[in-house]
């Protein structure tokens, strides 16, 4: 595979791991006791956001780089996939 397709992988990696992230350590005002006015009670106290991208960004490097592995090592191949459909 090239490059392109191991960027484009790691935009999907990156995305799906970001919305598996985001809910880790969050505290809502409501939670704390501290709701300020005009806002909503479950908004997070410290959302962190820098932080969950940084490791959001580790994680799906990771996941990319050990897929890219095995992908070019040939641990892993389209044939080990069955196909729904066979082209004739």
């Amino acid at each position: 595979m090239g490059v392109t397709t191991y960027i484009a992988i790691y935009f999907i990696v990156w995305w799906t791991v970001i919305f598996a992230v985001l809910p880790f350590g969050v505290r809502s005002q409501h939670e704390a006791g501290t709701v300020e006015d005009g806002s909503e009670p479950g908004a997070p106290m410290r959302p962190l956001l820098i932080r969950k991208a940084l490791v959001t960004t580790v994680v799906a490097a990771v996941i990319v780089g050990l897929f890219a592995w095995s992908v070019e090592t040939g641990r892993l191949t389209l044939d080990m996939f069955p196909m729904p459909f066979k082209a004739y």
